[in-house]
This record gives C-alpha cells, sequence and structure tokens, in this order.
C-alpha cells in the first residue's frame, strides 16, 4: 500500500491457527551486504518437501492440508524491537494465524550502500528475529520484499539512491514530460542490477525460514502494485530503453502492416521515440491500446525477473503472489484496470497466484458488486488450480488522513470476509493491522521531516491497533469476524465455489486505458465509451442486477478462447462501441453454435483503434443509429414490449437507436418509437441486446435472462433486494449456504428454495441488515452429518458442534441431524431417521447421540 502525492493513494486505490509450529532455533547470523551463494535448485522430478506450501484445486495446500490464511500485516520496521511481542498479542487475540509485512530496501540499505538485515545498526532492522518471534507465537509469515514496498514510504521503499546513481532508469512520460510519481523502468539493466543486490541480501534471511525448512514463511510477494504508479498519473515509462524495446515490439507484431497502423514507422529511432512519447490524433487511440498490450508483457518479463532471482537465493516450495491495485472513492470500477496490466504475471503461471488490493471501507448496495467482481474477474485469469486471496484487505475504521472526517460501521469487514470467503479466497491479509512510527532516516535530507515515511511520526492511525498499541473501534469487529471464521477453518479451507449457468464475460482490453495520450478526440471516444459500460454495464445495472437477482455467476476471461456452449449456456457481457474485431467474431461462433448472449451497452461497431468493425453488429442483423441522451431537457424515455412487457415506461439517460432485421423489439425510445432492446435468433443460439442503460429492475432483467432460458437454480423469498445466496462445496463433506444482507439495517424473513424445491425443511431463515451467515446444508463436521440449520455453524469438532443463532433474542433455530443428536435445552423430535432439534438460544451446542 502507498500513498501517491499527486494523485493521493487513498483518492485512487481507495481464529484457530493453523496449529502451532514447532519452534526452530535458527540463526540470525546472515551476511551483510555481500551477496550470498545462489541456492542450487532441486534436481528435475523431486517431490516437494513435507512443509511445501502449494495450491491445488483453488485451495491452499500447507503441509499438504487445505488451509484458510488469515493474517494481519504488522511494519516491525515501525515498531521498537521491544514493541513487536506486544502487537503479536494483539494479532494472537484477534484469532489471526499468519502475520505479513513489507521488507522495505530502503530501510535497510545504509547511507554506505551496504544493507543490514541483522540489526548490527538498529534491532529493528533484525528481520530474522522478528520473522523467527512471530514463529515461536505459533504464526506463519507472508514475506513482502518488494523491491517497491510502497506503504507511504519514501521513494516508494527504493532507496533514493537507486535514482541518483542511474538517472537513465528514471521515467519519461507522455510529451516527454518528467514522471509525476518515483516510478522507474522496471527492465532496465541498471535497476535489474540493483534488484539482485537487494534480493542477494534479504532472500537468504527468508530461504532459512521457509517453511518447507521448518520456519513460518508461507508465500513471497513479487514487488508491489507493479504499474500502479504509472497508471494513476498517466505517466507511462517511455525511457529510452523502454521505447526502443516497445518499437522493437511493434515491428514484430505488426510486421508489413505497420506502416498502415502508424505513419512515423519509416523514420529513424529518434523520430520513433518522438513521435511514441508525443502521439498525434491519427493513432492516439491504436498506440493506447497497443501499449498497454506491450506493458503487460513486459510486467511479465520483469516478474519472470524477480522469481529468478528469488529462486536463485533459496526462495523454493512456496507460492509466489502478485498483488493487484486499483480501488478509489469506495469503489472497484477501475480495478479490473489492475488485473489487466498484470495478467501475464500470474495467469497461468504454475508456482504464482494474485491478490487483490482493496479498500472499499462499508459493503453496501451500492459497492457489493464491486468486490464480487474483483474476485470473480480475478478468477477469470486463475487457472483451475490458482485460488483467489487478497493481500491487502482493508481493515481499520478508514480515518486515513486522522482527519476525523471518515469511519466505517462494524459490519464493514465481517461483510467483506464473508464475501471473499464465499467467493473462494482462501487467504485474506488485513491491511494494516498494526500502526506504528516512521523512524529518522540515518542521514537527514533536509526533506522537512528525515523520516522514512510520508504520513509523518505516527502511521496507521486508523488500524485495529492504533501506533501506540492499544485497540481502536475496529479492533472487536476485526477480532469477532477472525475468529468466526477461523472456527471454521477446518470447513471452509476445502470448499470450492459453485455457481448457475449464467456467466459474465470479462474483456481485459476494455481495461488498457492505463496510458492515454491526452488531449486526443479518438482517445477520449474510446475512453469515454469504455469507461461508461464494461465490466458491470451503464450504470452497473447488469452484474448487479444479475447478483442480486439470484444468480452465482462466475466470469470467463473471452480472450482466453472460444467458449464452448456446453460449459457456458449462458454469457452476459457488457460492451460499449469498442469491441475487438477477433472478438466480435468469437461472440458470432459462440452464438451460432448455441450460445445465448445478452448484450447490455452500445452496439459494438468499432474495434480498440477506433477504427469501423460491424462483424457482431452484421451477424445480428442490426444497423446502429443515433444515440440519444438526456440532455437539453429532453426527457428520454423507454418502453417495455414483448415478454418486456408490462413494465412502466422509464426515463433513462442513454438510448442507441438500432434498426433490426429480423427478431423482436423488446424496448422502444418513447418518442421515435425505434428500437433500443432485441431479442434475435442467430444459427442455433439467441441473443438479448439492450443498447439503453436501463435501470436495475430486477424484473426486467429476470424477464431478459428468461428469454435465453436462464434462471437462478437457489431463490429466496424476501423482499428486499439487499439479500442474495453463495454456495460453496466439499465433495467430501457436503455444502455450505452463504446469505448475505447488505441492505442498510432492515432486516428480512425469509425462505428458500433450490430448483423449486423448499431447503431449511421449508423453515424462514432470520437476517438482520448489514449482516451474514454461514449456513450449513449437508454437511459433515465434527463427526455429525448436519442436514441442514438455521443457526450459523460457528465450529464441528470431536462428535460435536456449536451455532449461532440469527434471530432476534428469544427466537427459535431449527438444526437437523442425521441420526440421533442432543442438544442442552432443545425441543426434540425424531423425522424418518433425523433428530430434530429446535432451540432459543443465542448460542448452543448440538452433540451426536
Amino acid at each position: 500500500m502507498t500513498h501517491v502525492p499527486a494523485p493521493r493513494r487513498r483518492t485512487v486505490l481507495g481464529g484457530a491457527a493453523l496449529g502451532t509450529l514447532a519452534t526452530a532455533g535458527l540463526s540470525v547470523q546472515e551476511a551483510v551486504a555481500a551477496p550470498a551463494a545462489p541456492v542450487a535448485p532441486a534436481p528435475p522430478g523431486d517431490t516437494a518437501p513435507a512443509g511445501a506450501v502449494s495450491y491445488r484445486n483453488k485451495q491452499i495446500l500447507v503441509g499438504g492440508k487445505p488451509a484458510l490464511v488469515l493474517a494481519g500485516e504488522i511494519h516491525y520496521f515501525r515498531l521498537k524491537k521491544a514493541d513487536w511481542q506486544s502487537r503479536l498479542d494483539k494479532a494472537k487475540a484477534a484469532g489471526l494465524n499468519t502475520i505479513a509485512t513489507y521488507i522495505p530496501w530502503m530501510w535497510h540499505e545504509l547511507p554506505d550502500g551496504t544493507i543490514d538485515v541483522t540489526g548490527r545498526t538498529r534491532p529493528e532492522r533484525d528481520l530474522g528475529a522478528f520473522i523467527d518471534l512471530c514463529h515461536r507465537n505459533g504464526f506463519l509469515f507472508i514475506a513482502r520484499p518488494g523491491p517497491f514496498t510502497m506503504a507511504e514510504l519514501k521513494g516508494e521503499g527504493v532507496p533514493e539512491r537507486v535514482r541518483k546513481d542511474h538517472p537513465e532508469i528514471v521515467s519519461t512520460g507522455w510529451n516527454d514530460a518528467p514522471a509525476t510519481t518515483p516510478t522507474v523502468d522496471y527492465l532496465a539493466p541498471a535497476f535489474l542490477k540493483e534488484m539482485r543486490h537487494w534480493y542477494a541480501a534479504v532472500m537468504p534471511v527468508l530461504a532459512k525460514r521457509l517453511h518447507s525448512n521448518g520456519g513460518p514463511v508461507i508465500s513471497l510477494q513479487l514487488d508491489n502494485e507493479i504499474g500502479m504508479l504509472a497508471w494513476v498519473s498517466n505517466s507511462p515509462d517511455l525511457t529510452d530503453h523502454l521505447t526502443a524495446d516497445f518499437d522493437g515490439w511493434l515491428r514484430e507484431e505488426y510486421g508489413d502492416g505497420l506502416a498502415k497502423r502508424y505513419p512515423f514507422t519509416g523514420e529513424d529511432l529518434a523520430g520513433r521515440r518522438k513521435a511514441i512519447r508525443n502521439p498525434e490524433e491519427a493513432y492516439g487511440a491504436a498506440l493506447m491500446h497497443d501499449l498497454g498490450r506491450f506493458m503487460r508483457g513486459r510486467f511479465a518479463r520483469y516478474v519472470t525477473e524477480l522469481r529468478s532471482a528469488a529462486e536463485e537465493y533459496g526462495i523454493t516450495g512456496i507460492p509466489f503472489v502478485i498483488n493487484i491495485h486499483g480501488t478509489s472513492d469506495s469503489r472497484a470500477e477501475p480495478f479490473p484496470i489492475g488485473i489487466s496490466q498484470l495478467m501475464e504475471t500470474y495467469g497461468g503461471i504454475e508456482g504464482t497466484i494474485s491478490g487483490a488490493d482493496f479498500y472499499l471501507g462499508d459493503l453496501t448496495l451500492r459497492n457489493v458488486t464491486d468486490l464480487y467482481l474483483i474476485n470473480a474477474f480475478m478468477d477469470a485469469i486463475n487457472d483451475k488450480d490458482q485460488p483467489v486471496t487478497a493481500l491487502e484487505f482493508d481493515a481499520g475504521h478508514a480515518d486515513y488522513g486522522q482527519n476525523l472526517d471518515s469511519q466505517t460501521s462494524p459490519s464493514g469487514v465481517d461483510l467483506k470476509t464473508r464475501l471473499c470467503i464465499a467467493q473462494g479466497a482462501k487467504m485474506l491479509n488485513y491491511y494494516l493491522f498494526a500502526g506504528g512510527f516512521n523512524p529518522k532516516l540515518d542521514k537527514p535530507t533536509g526533506d522537512g521531516n528525515d523520516r522514512i515515511g510520508i504520513t509523518g511520526e505516527r502511521h496507521g492511525f486508523a488500524a485495529p491497533v492504533d501506533p501506540e498499541g492499544r485497540a481502536g473501534v475496529s479492533y472487536e469487529p476485526t477480532r469477532q469476524t477472525v475468529r468466526a471464521m477461523g472456527g471454521l477453518a477446518d470447513v471452509l479451507a476445502p470448499m470450492r465455489t459453485t455457481y448457475d449457468d449464467v456467466v459474465l464475460g470479462f474483456v481485459p482490453d476494455h481495461y488498457l486505458t492505463e496510458y492515454h495520450p491526452p488531449k486526443l478526440a479518438s482517445v477520449q471516444r474510446v475512453l469515454d465509451e469504455a469507461v461508461n459500460t464494461r465490466g458491470a454495464g451503464p450504470r452497473g445495472s447488469l452484474a448487479r442486477a444479475m447478483l442480486l437477482g439470484g444468480f452465482r455467476y462466475r466470469s470467463v476471461n473471452l480472450q482466453a478462447g472460444d467458449l464452448d456452449p456446453k460449459t457456458v449456456p449462458v454469457l452476459a457481457l457488457a460492451t460499449g462501441e469498442h469491441l475487438g474485431a477477433e472478438l466480435q467474431r468469437r461472440l458470432v461462433r459462440y452464438t451460432e453454435a448455441g450460445g445465448k448472449l445478452l448484450l447490455s451497452g452500445r452496439l459494438p461497431v468499432k474495434d480498440m483503434a477506433d477504427k469501423s468493425c460491424t462483424v457482431l453488429a452484421d451477424a445480428l442483423g442490426l444497423k446502429a443509429g443515433t444515440t440519444l441522451t438526456d440532455a437539453n431537457r429532453f426527457w428520454l424515455s423507454v418502453t417495455a414490449h414483448g415478454w418486456a412487457a408490462p413494465l412502466p415506461e422509464v426515463r433513462l439517460s442513454r438510448t442507441q437507436l438500432c434498426e433490426p432485421s429480423r427478431g423482436a423489439t423488446v424496448l422502444r425510445e418513447l418518442s421515435t418509437g425505434k428500437g433500443c432492446g432485441f431479442d434475435i435468433p442467430l444459427g442455433k443460439g439467441r441473443a438479448v441486446v439492450i443498447t439503453t442503460d436501463y435501470q436495475c429492475d430486477l424484473t426486467f432483467w429476470e424477464r431478459a435472462f428468461r428469454a435465453l432460458d436462464a434462471a437462478p437454480v437457489i431463490r429466496h423469498s424476501a423482499s428486499d433486494p439487499g439479500v442474495f445466496l453463495l454456495t460453496t462445496a466439499d465433495d467430501e463433506r457436503g455444502r455450505l449456504l452463504h446469505a448475505f444482507n447488505v441492505s442498510s439495517g432492515y432486516d428480512q424473513d425469509f425462505t428458500v428454495t433450490e430448483n423449486g424445491k423448499p431447503l431449511f425443511g421449508g423453515e424462514k431463515l432470520h437476517l438482520p441488515g448489514r449482516t451474514a451467515a454461514i449456513l450449513p446444508l449437508g454437511l459433515t463436521a465434527g463427526g455429525l452429518r448436519i442436514a441442514y440449520a438455521t443457526a450459523e455453524l460457528t465450529g464441528a469438532a470431536d462428535g460435536r458442534a456449536t451455532f449461532r443463532a440469527l434471530g432476534a433474542p428469544g427466537g427459535e433455530s431449527v438444526v437437523v441431524v442425521e441420526g440421533a443428536a442432543r442438544c442442552d435445552g432443545a425441543r426434540t423430535s425424531t423425522e424418518g431417521g433425523r433428530t430434530v432439534l429446535r432451540v432459543r438460544r443465542a448460542e448452543f451446542t448440538v452433540r451426536r447421540g
């Protein structure tokens, strides 16, 4: 995490233990500054050590067993060594089983360029001692050694000496302007050499303490928020080295067709470099798209360099992690930009997983779909084994500026945690768990305060544990949430998310807007259209209506290859007028083969370079016409027809009028009578095309999906739209239903059905507003086979299971167990070999026999 001076970081981005590990008395006599000898890799075919950490089938495996990693970020370098234990005590009391921390290069490097990781200059630089202390306290450990660490550190954690010694690595942006953020050219030879100097010192400390060596280290993050600085400042790293690299990529990518795409092709390298840094209208949109695609591959090459260096110095047998950035103002609409940037660094890369960084504050109707899409889009890039994780899960009460102008509610951390876990997250790092203090620099620089961080003396004022070590207002809600999830760790760790047949399409190229050449009309057209529509649809209605309408949907990367209608029966896609030619052809092939397609947004009629491309429109028999808006006192209104009717006439803000050559028109603009919603047969399939920013009317969207023969399998009877249900399953143990009520305090009583048949024996569930619950459905836990329960399962072991009632005090909970069971104070009956227990207590235990 970091704060960027311009723009500010927050503006842009916005407990049961796994088992006490045996204490290992590891030596702290690590080398200082001198590069350590690389560790030889294991011979091919060697099996992983017994303590290795891996992942498989969406699970994280620690020592071969599925684990739920619940971590808290504690910055050892911002605390006196004598205070380390007290902060770990707070973490232990909260139920965390893992500690994570940045390891800042700029903190460990001394003014003379040598590196201290043993504490010979300051006790707080004894990295090994901190990790060993975590180990002795029973914690696992996630290491985050950079080179960039952000964390509101000056220079983003990279010593300023590196930039001064190698000015060629300092970025140049559009129009030859110097970068406004302290980013560098990641692949500049000088920077890679400096990176290896740092890794040579820090990696041996971590390698000795890997889980496979009897230590606590289970994962290592490679760099931090790669590409974020250039994105948020719109100042791409156009150094001489990078532009020469990009020039070569363009020539290889387009060959003889390059001259048609770029008029500067025939100039010398100096001229081509000038044209890249100073783009013109004729090729601005194409350059934005190509530069983004090129940087994806370049980031992947950079991560390969980092991983290679880490492995040379002994880091093996644990997964590497890439963290992804992108929330803003309690929303995550730009978050997929980070996925698009970094997808080639982790997608399908063996031994590497991704982790989200998100800062959303409270989870509400406004932003619940944002978090859902963070996890869904990340998983769309993951392979069949890679799990979802969160490397920076916003903890605390959100008063990041210490200005008493912001505060999240106690429910925020609970709802976000539960939603992530329901979507398959197996590792969460609560950031920042404990605050601290920015120590003084070894050598004053005259920068105002001469501290290592930009936040002043105190840091992490909003954390659950404040800089002085006191529990803040968010500590207790965090503790309750972590302990609730930790108590179910054995049950949750092997679970996989289960879905309906409806899939939301993800187009990474719609998010290639992080480097947009300024003041060019073609670029602005692509930006405006993409930002208005991509991902969730106009007004966010498509994705929100799918979730609140009952669909448990996953996402698929449409750029990964053709879709099979047998595995993706129904595809929903938000798109504007820009969609790549190959993707348009892919959607035509999919629908003609029998796929059911729902498009929301303007009809695609251009490619991502802003050039005409009507492949999809032509196949659908639609001709795009005028786009009307509600400007200048024009009260734009739309009426429903066909299967969409009856619905009231609604006023909207934008509508694209289209002329169909076949099919049915289901929405019409009132004043012209022309269509803006269509139901069109195509080959063996069918397409519903909505070209207006239709509101999140759950009735309309349910009808649209029903027209494509799609309906939620699991339904509820709640009247409030803030209720939605997700499910996870383990083939051996059974299922869990994750019930959410994100409405603003409105309690709901409702029944649940699956394929029209009652669940929970037809009993009503009670879910207070801004709460969630995990309910068993045919689950084996603690030696009991629980058919269902209307109370939340909180733990299970040794022939017993504990529960928490969801209803008001005095309300009745129902637990049904296969075979004999008992519970103190319960009304008990038997039905068909089952024991039915009716309990009126807030917390209770059900025992076998």
